[in-house]
């Protein structure tokens, strides 16, 4: 929308993007509708009923249960109608296709950290394709960011210790900016990228290309970022290999009798606990599993496995979970977590 050459909003570039506009003109719309009435009435009844005489003696005004209904009932339907539409909105953004290209994001003072699943990693950038939904999967090594692209009107929380998920699709190619929408330190302002929109075959091109070092230049905080070896590896196969590395397979047998539960199938389905209660095997479970294993112990099994809290990076952490959320579709990278040795000095649970 333009007023004249004045851009009023941000270009529209995804299929929410609209939605969102509408519902933001809507609030405008019925903001501005009774603040013209309420300042047009505030001036007429000042005029009409000012003090001609400083005789004169206010008259006593009685109740109009017609009116006090009106404007009761009017102003609740609005308001149930803001609520509905922000729900709906709310969902729409929360509940990505099935079919969504997936990307992890990890914020941190100050960038932006992402991998698609395929194993391509990018700082302060993401590449995605057009007329793809993609889906972020999203958390923080630090304190709370938030994942701002205003073209594509999406702007969700990126918080520590938790996973939040979003998505959009893409319906121009082009660049986006990318910002951090969340005072999250000093250097906040920095903390900026961009949203790199392509056609699907560049898109497939740019995939499979060896990735370079995904250093920002001039970022302050490029040289706490080093490419590690095998960063190109997918999150599946890089969990798999922390999870050999950390000898959970030691305890974590596939075919069970380990002492520790088999993860074989269990993301996505309910586990049930030593108190009797069961638990969703969804990020969350499974993060607080790996940090604070005594949290829910898993009925059957004793509090036997050590935490990893501070030993395990956000990525990680993230790594291991696609990893075991692999199992469940009986397709997991080769080994599937089987180590016959433990290396010297590993924990020997996990």
């Amino acid at each position: 929308m333009r007023a004249y050459d004045f851009p009023l909003f941000p270009e529209q570039a995804s299929t929410m993007a609209a939605q969102v506009d509408y519902f933001y003109l809507f609030l405008i719309a019925v903001s501005l509708f009774f603040g013209v009435i309420i300042a047009a009435m505030l001036v007429g009844f000042s005029i009409r009923f000012r003090r001609r005489n400083p005789q004169d003696v206010g008259h006593h005004i009685h109740g109009s249960t017609l009116l006090e209904i009106a404007w009761s009932v009017i102003p609740f339907g609005i308001t149930m109608v803001i609520f509905a539409w922000g729900v709906w909105l709310f969902f729409g953004f929360s509940r990505p296709p099935d079919n969504a290209h997936e990307v992890f994001v990890v914020g941190k003072q100050w960038m932006w950290k992402l991998q698609h699943m395929e194993g391509r990693r990018e700082i302060n950038e993401l590449h995605v394709p057009i007329g793809q939904a993609v889906k972020l999967t999203m958390t923080s090594e630090d304190v709370i960011h938030s994942f701002y692209i205003p073209a594509f009107r999406m702007k969700f929380d990126v918080l520590p210790g938790r996973y939040t998920t979003s998505w959009f699709e893409a319906t121009k190619v082009g660049e986006y900016h990318l910002f951090c929408a969340e005072y999250c330190g000093t250097e906040h302002s920095g903390m900026i990228g961009k949203i790199v929109v392509m056609e699907p075959a560049a898109f497939e091109k740019w995939l499979s290309e060896q990735p370079p070092a995904p250093q920002p230049p001039g970022h302050p905080a490029a040289a706490a970022v080093s490419a590690p070896a095998g960063a190109a590896a997918s999150p599946v196969a890089a969990g798999e290999a922390l999870f050999t590395a950390r000898a959970c397979a030691t305890c974590h047998l596939p075919q069970g009798g380990g002492l520790g539960p088999s993860l074989v199938g269990v993301f996505g389905h309910m586990v049930k606990l030593s108190d009797g209660s069961e638990v969703l095997a969804d990020e969350a479970y499974v993060r607080e599993s790996i940090l604070n294993p005594t949290a829910k112990i898993v009925q059957g099994f004793q509090p036997v496995m050590p935490t990893f809290q501070g030993q395990l990076s956000e990525e990680q952490v993230m790594q291991l979970i696609q990893y075991i959320k692999s199992l469940d579709k009986g397709a997991p990278a080769s080994g599937q977590g089987v180590a016959q040795t433990a290396p010297v000095g590993a924990d020997s649970a996990s």
